[in-house]
C-alpha cells in the first residue's frame, strides 16, 4: 500500500488538467484529509466535504493565521487593492455575508429566473443556427460562452460595453481561485481585479441615471432592515454576480457535452428520453464539477475524519473529488449515468451559507442548452481535439471543436 506521505495533491503533475481524478482517488483512498506541505489542509471524500460546507467555517482571510500558502491570498486581500476582491458575500462571514445575501436574494429570485426561459431558448437555437451553418465551430466560441454572458448581461441590464475586453478580465480575474505560483500571475489578477471594477463603477452610475427593469436597478434600490449596500459593496457584488454569471455556466456546459461524446450510450439515451434533461445536468455537475475545490478557513481546531486541523488554517474542500467519491455514490462513481437517482446529491454548488445563489441559473441554461443542442444535431460529434483551459479549480475546455455534420 503507498504510505499517505507519499501521496500528494499535486496539480501541477503530468496529465493533471486532462484528468484530475485518478489523483482524488489516490487522496481519498490513502490521505482524505491531508496536511500539505504548502500550508493547506486538503479533504477529498464527500461525507468530510459535505459536512466542512455546512459547518459554518469562515471564508474571511482576516482569520487566516502566518503560513507560506497565505501570502497570495492575503496579496489580494491587501487594503492597497481597490478592487472587487475580497468584498463579495462569497468572502465575507456572517452577519456581513447574511446581510449581502439577502440584498441580492431579493432580487435574484427563481420567479425571475423562470421568467428568462423564453429568452435563453432563443439564445441557444440562434447559436445553433449559427452551428449548423459553419457545420464545424467552437463548441465554447459558439454556446458555452456567449449564452451565460449574454444571459447575465441581460439579467443585469449592462450597457453596451467592450465584451471582448469584459471576457479578457473576467478570465483573468477567476485565477485568483487558482494556486497562483507566480507573483506576475497575482499582479495581473490584482490589476483585471481593478479594471473590471472601474468598469463596474461606470455602469453603476450610468445606471443610476437610466434606471430599467433589470437586475442592477433593483440591486441599486434593494434595501433590509433599513439598510442598502454602499457603493463599494454594491461593485464587489456585481462584479461577483457578472463574473460568477457566466464563468462557471461555460464549464457546466462544455463538461457536460464532452461526457455525452465520450460516453455514446448516455448520449443515445438523452436523445431518446429527453425527460431525463433535468437529472441529466445533476450528472453533469457531479461527474465533471464546473469549480473542483472551494476554500473554507478554521477560527478554532476542527476535526475532520479524525484529524484536528488548527485554528487559522486555510481548508480545500475537494466538490470534483467528492462527487466521484464510490463511498457515495457507489462502485460506478467514475461512470457517467445521466439517470442516477442520486445525481442531485453532488456538492457542485456547495452546501451551507454559502450554497451558490446561481444554481438555478445554471441549472436552467445547462438543460436547455445541452438538451437542444443533442436533439438538433444527432451527428453531433468531435472535430478536433478538445484543449483544456489550463484551470485548477474552473476547470473546463478551452477550445472544444464539434462538427454537426456527418
Amino acid at each position: 500500500m503507498t504510505e499517505p506521505d507519499e501521496v500528494l495533491f499535486n496539480p501541477f503533475a503530468p496529465g493533471f488538467f486532462e484528468d484530475p481524478y485518478a489523483q482524488y482517488k489516490l487522496l481519498r483512498d490513502e490521505d482524505p484529509v491531508q496536511n500539505h506541505p504548502l500550508g493547506f489542509w486538503f479533504v477529498s471524500r464527500y461525507e468530510d466535504v459535505s459536512a466542512l460546507l455546512k459547518a459554518g467555517l469562515s471564508v474571511e482571510v482576516a482569520n487566516l493565521a502566518p503560513a507560506a500558502f497565505n501570502e497570495q491570498i492575503e496579496y489580494f486581500a491587501s487594503e492597497d487593492n481597490a478592487g472587487a476582491l475580497n468584498r463579495s458575500m462569497l468572502d465575507r462571514d456572517p452577519p456581513d455575508h447574511t446581510r449581502l445575501r439577502s440584498l441580492v436574494t431579493k432580487v435574484f429570485t427563481r420567479r425571475a429566473i423562470a421568467a428568462l426561459e423564453p429568452q435563453i431558448v432563443q439564445l441557444v437555437d440562434d447559436a445553433l443556427d449559427r452551428m449548423a451553418e459553419l457545420g464545424s465551430s467552437d463548441l465554447v466560441e459558439e454556446l458555452a460562452f456567449p449564452l451565460p454572458f449574454a444571459v447575465i448581461s441581460a439579467m443585469l441590464g449592462m450597457p453596451p460595453t467592450d465584451h471582448a475586453r469584459i471576457r479578457e478580465l473576467s478570465g483573468t480575474l477567476v485565477r485568483s481561485l487558482e494556486i497562483v505560483a507566480d507573483e506576475e500571475s497575482a499582479r495581473a489578477i490584482v490589476a483585471a481585479d481593478a479594471e473590471l471594477t472601474a468598469i463596474t463603477r461606470e455602469v453603476i452610475a450610468w445606471k443610476r441615471d437610466n434606471p430599467a427593469d433589470d437586475l442592477l436597478t433593483a440591486l441599486i434600490a434593494a434595501e433590509h432592515d433599513g439598510q442598502v449596500l454602499d457603493g463599494d459593496e454594491l461593485v464587489a457584488q456585481v462584479v461577483l454576480l457578472y463574473v460568477a454569471g457566466h464563468e462557471t455556466t461555460v464549464n457546466l456546459i462544455a463538461n457536460g457535452v464532452n461526457a455525452l461524446l465520450r460516453h455514446p450510450d448516455q448520449l443515445a439515451l438523452l436523445r431518446a428520453r429527453p425527460d431525463l434533461a433535468a437529472n441529466a445536468v445533476e450528472e453533469f455537475l457531479r461527474y465533471d464539477s464546473p469549480v473542483q475545490q472551494t476554500r473554507r478557513i478554521t477560527t478554532a481546531p476542527h476535526v475532520v475524519a479524525g484529524k484536528e486541523i488548527p485554528a487559522g488554517t486555510f481548508v480545500l474542500a475537494c466538490l470534483g473529488s467528492a462527487n466521484r467519491d464510490e463511498r457515495y455514490f457507489g462502485p460506478d462513481a467514475d461512470q457517467l449515468r445521466l439517470d442516477r437517482p442520486e445525481a442531485r446529491h453532488q456538492v457542485s454548488f456547495g452546501a451551507g451559507p454559502h450554497h451558490c445563489l446561481g444554481a438555478a441559473l445554471a441549472r436552467l441554461e445547462g438543460q436547455v442548452a445541452i438538451n437542444r443542442l443533442v436533439q438538433r444535431f444527432p451527428e453531433l460529434d468531435f472535430a478536433g481535439e478538445l484543449t483544456w483551459n489550463g484551470r485548477i479549480n474552473l476547470r473546463g475546455p478551452a477550445k472544444f471543436p464539434v462538427t454537426v455534420h456527418g
